[in-house]
């Protein structure tokens, strides 16, 4: 018999006791012995729940169970989540969660403290919610050089920029409208600001980097709050959408560039797939090629679901460790500094200024002009060829009379 403890009630703690009563018979099949939820911590009391008798205030009533040999985390965030997974594989219990903060920011120490006790720290639900990908990277991949990784992987800002572009609605009414239907926290900070994006590619670098930790601080992180129906209008006139993709380039095996931003992204490229709250992930190796993940990138079920695959794994795996090769701090960063990536955007300019004006600005790099969407302004395409870095463009903009804003064009052959 294996015995669960889940940590935590909400979304998706309920979600991972619904989806065990579901498959049960299934689950216990693929195991070959029968896997049952024990315990269940939460300060909230469920007296009409059928698992009520399991629901407990005490989290002794978990942790000094030595029957209990998986822990759920669902608390989320870094503070009493990091307390418990500590307690928890310090004591030989394999942890499984889809907590991407704690990942992200504690995953080195928790990984190698999961080794050092012979157990496992278990997050596919991480990143992509349902969509499997931690484990196809580190597994199904693992013959392979990670040489990109290209995602839409927050599903509230994906839900948003769909409105804009589907129904013509300005960001704060796409944002109201993702909040109604419960697509986006009261506070959606975390998510229009780019830092849940950010907090995922980290998690995936650092595996495709072999172990070699990315901090999601060395990644620059732009949001989608500024976006306004102008945008939008050129996306349209371009055969684009505009998507906050995260962007992991890795080709020649040294120094990853990446980051999170906006971007044009051409209507034919198949990542632009994934419209609402769907998550699309393509990952590039050097052995396979290009290969597309897709599905649902939140919500109770899809990432309950991705959840209990690792308890599976953490099962079967019992008394070893089945997560994949601890991270571990690199000498040095292994992310290229944000100002030497080179770019190519659109930039947005007040009246009418000849290319000449503007090609001033952009020495080492081509400008070209693109038709107007609007009688008040002009826009170019910069960086298209030649050598034009974050930096330049930076600097370039500051300078140039009128200028309103621009946003980054992506290329699959970046």
């Amino acid at each position: 018999m294996i015995y669960v403890g889940i940590l935590g009630f909400g979304v998706v703690g309920s979600g991972v006791a619904e989806v065990i009563e579901m498959n049960i018979a299934k689950i216990n099949n693929h195991l070959g012995q029968e896997l049952q939820v024990k315990r269940i911590l939460d300060v909230r009391h469920f007296s009409d729940h059928p698992m009520a008798d399991r629901i407990t205030v005490n989290a002794d009533d978990i942790f000094e169970d030595d029957d209990i040999s998986i822990i759920v985390e669902t608390i989320g965030g870094s503070g009493i989540a990091y307390d418990y997974t500590v307690r928890a594989l310090s004591a030989g219990k394999t942890v499984v969660t889809s907590n991407k903060e704690l990942v992200s920011t504690h995953g080195v120490e928790l990984m190698q403290l999961a080794e050092l006790n012979t157990c496992s720290y278990l997050f596919e639900g991480a990143v992509g919610g349902g969509i499997p990908i931690i484990r196809p990277l580190h597994r199904c991949l693992a013959a392979n050089r990670i040489m990109s990784i290209t995602g839409i992987l927050n599903g509230t800002t994906n839900y948003i920029l769909t409105r804009m572009t589907e129904e013509g609605k300005d960001f704060s009414s796409a944002l109201r409208r993702a909040q109604e239907k419960g697509y986006a926290e009261q506070n959606p900070a975390a998510d229009i600001d780019g830092i849940d994006t950010q907090r995922k590619i980290s998690i995936l670098a650092s595996i495709a980097m072999n172990g070699a930790y990315v901090n999601p601080g060395e990644i620059y992180a732009e949001g989608i709050s500024l976006i306004g129906v102008t945008d939008i209008a050129y996306a349209k006139a371009f055969g684009c959408k505009i998507k906050l993709l995260a962007i992991f380039l890795n080709p020649n095996d040294r120094k990853a560039n990446i980051l999170v931003a906006p971007h044009f992204v051409s209507r034919e490229d198949p990542i632009c797939v994934a419209d609402g709250v769907y998550n699309a992930i393509h990952v590039y190796g050097n052995a396979l090629g290009g290969v597309m993940f897709y599905g649902k990138g939140a919500g109770k079920l899809a990432t309950a679901s991705a959840v209990v695959g690792d308890i599976l794994d953490g099962a079967l795996h019992k008394g070893r460790n089945a997560h994949i090769t601890p991270w571990f701090y690199p000498a040095e960063s292994a992310v290229v500094p944000h100002h030497e990536m080179n770019v190519k955007a659109l930039i947005r300019v007040s009246g009418r200024p000849s290319i000449d004006q503007i090609s001033g600005y952009f020495p080492e790099s081509t400008v070209e002009s693109v038709p107007f969407v609007s009688d008040e302004e002009s826009a170019f395409i910069v960086g298209k060829e030649g050598n034009l870095t974050e930096l330049d463009l930076e600097e370039a903009v500051k300078c140039i009379p009128g200028y309103i804003s621009r946003i980054r064009i992506y290329s699959s052959e970046q």
